[in-house]
């Protein structure tokens, strides 16, 4: 542990009363119907500071109840666009007003350091603020060249109640990539955040109440998958499921919603390759492949996990990569110069090691870390920054999902040896190239399998882009037009003019 960078226990504290999450159901602050909770244990300072209302299958009745009420009333759906950017944006001010109380309670649920969940509240905010803007440039479409008789609209409109769970990784991040879009089409929502961090959706919650929004457009139920989500995908009255998560539950979801035919959005799992040629500005390509696996610890569906490094520079590579990782700030997540936390469970912190200790045991090599990170002054779970090198494409650890800061590597000799490794994968969420040829960069562009690509760079996100994954990475898309699209229907409007239709029936 010596040769690590590694931040003891801060000055911050955890507060003695923990914070008190329920349910939001048609504009009112509920408890259980059966009066139970469950605790939400820090899994960095390891004490209780959330404790939640656990919501059953009434709960969630009730909720759906109100939301499909507040739809079918036109409480939001037949509001104008303004009206709605108008909230959106005063949403948007209050997350501002409020961003160091909702860092702070999303890091102590979640892990993450503190200064990354500041820089992600304040991306949020500007993400509210984008779909402000779709909300006031929503329009369909008119057809004029169907002939003299006849004048063809195409209308966009909401596709009604839709079901938003969202995972524990980026708890406001993410349900800030969905909750806006579907209010600027005018839906109305039950949100479901994860069991391990419901404050900050909860504290959402309170800004949209704040900022006005009509009771039953946004509800939120807290508790478990088993029964809060299933409900969620299955009751009739829902029109569509949007889910961030993992690629196992996404399948569960869609078999479930098929039974009343919903609309399902997925965003789900990655094994994202960053390919390295020999011509690449190698310092800031092995800068960006350490922020990638670091990132939030690993637990991030884009987590840049496997690079695929030219033979030719990959023994240098490897050994920037190294001395780099060595230098990441590893530790206690209240403390503003950690750059990597906690991780999010005990039972995930075994999982990610089971995957080092099967390479390691299968032939790869493991140059740096590779165990579990002792904190001094801290009981909670942490792992070390982790290489490993001589993978081959076969080990699970070069196909499946670690989710933790664990980085494997791979090598090739030409762009058609990289582009088959790219691609040889079941997950198809992103991908990046380094090369300072622009030719090299388009064609793998062109040929990789992913729903983003980066070139000379790594998880820059912009709101006016979309984001989402082909093949087990997901369907559908957030972010951009096309986040707004997810929440729409198109309805066709055929308008004859004038009285000059042709009897089908003569006599």
């Amino acid at each position: 542990m010596s040769d690590l960078n590694v931040v003891s226990i801060s000055n911050a504290r955890i507060p003695a009363d923990p914070f008190v999450a329920r349910h939001l159901i048609d504009g009112d602050w509920r408890s259980s119907t059966d009066g139970a909770t469950f605790e939400r244990v820090s899994p960095s300072h390891d004490a209780v500071v959330t404790v939640a209302c656990r919501g059953n299958l009434l709960d969630v009745d009730a909720a759906i109840s109100a939301a499909r009420r507040a739809f079918d009333e036109g409480r939001w759906s037949a509001t104008t666009g303004k009206d709605r950017a108008t909230l959106l944006l005063k949403v948007a001010d209050l997350i501002d007003r409020d961003r160091e109380r909702i860092a702070f309670h999303e890091t102590i649920e979640s892990g993450k350091p503190i200064s990354q969940a500041m820089a992600e509240i304040e991306g949020a905010a500007d993400i509210w603020r984008y779909a402000a803007s779709l909300a006031r440039t929503l329009h369909g479409e008119s057809h004029n060249s169907l002939g003299n008789d006849f004048l063809g609209l195409v209308l966009k409109e909401p596709v009604g109640v839709v079901s938003i769970i969202t995972p524990w990784n980026f708890p406001f991040l993410i349900v800030s990539q969905k909750l806006p879009f579907a209010l600027a089409a005018g839906c109305t929502a039950v949100i479901k955040p994860s069991e391990m961090t419901p404050a900050t959706t909860v504290i959402l919650g309170e800004l949209l109440l704040e900022a006005g929004i009509p009771a039953g457009v946004a509800n939120i139920v807290l508790g478990f998958g088993d029964p809060v989500g299933a409900a969620l995908t299955t009751d009739k009255r829902v029109d569509m499921v949007t889910f961030t998560g993992s690629t196992a539950v996404g399948k569960a979801i869609v078999e479930t919603a098929a039974g009343t035919l919903k609309k399902v959005s997925l965003e789900l799992g990655g094994k994202n390759p960053q390919v390295i040629f020999p011509d690449a500005e190698l310092d800031a390509a092995a800068d960006a492949v350490v922020f990638g696996v670091y990132f939030n610890a690993g637990e991030c569906c884009n987590s840049g996990s496997r690079i695929i490094v030219h033979e030719d520079i990959a023994e240098e590579f490897v050994a920037r990569t190294v001395a780099l990782s060595r230098l990441v700030p590893f530790g206690d997540p209240l403390d503003p110069s950690t750059k990597v936390g906690a991780i999010i469970t005990p039972e995930h912190n075994n999982k990610i090691d089971t995957y080092v200790q099967e390479a390691r045991a299968t032939g790869a090599s493991v140059p740096l870390g590779g165990k579990v990170l002792e904190v001094p002054g801290l009981r909670g779970q942490f792992y070390e920054p982790t290489v490993v090198t001589n993978v081959t494409g076969d080990m699970p650890i070069a196909r499946e999902e670690v989710f933790g800061p664990v980085l494997s590597v791979l090598t090739f000799k030409t762009l058609d040896e990289a582009i088959a490794l790219v691609n040889d994968a079941d997950y198809g969420l992103s991908a990046g190239v380094w090369s300072e040829n622009v030719h090299t960069c388009l064609e793998f562009a062109r040929r990789a399998h992913a729903g983003t690509i980066w070139t000379n760079t790594w998880m820059d996100g912009f709101a006016e882009l979309p984001f989402g994954g082909v093949k087990q990475s997901g369907q559908g898309r957030e972010l951009g037009k096309y986040g707004l699209d997810e929440f729409l229907e198109a309805k066709t409007v055929t308008m004859r003019i004038g009285k000059n239709r042709e009897p089908w029936v003569s006599g």
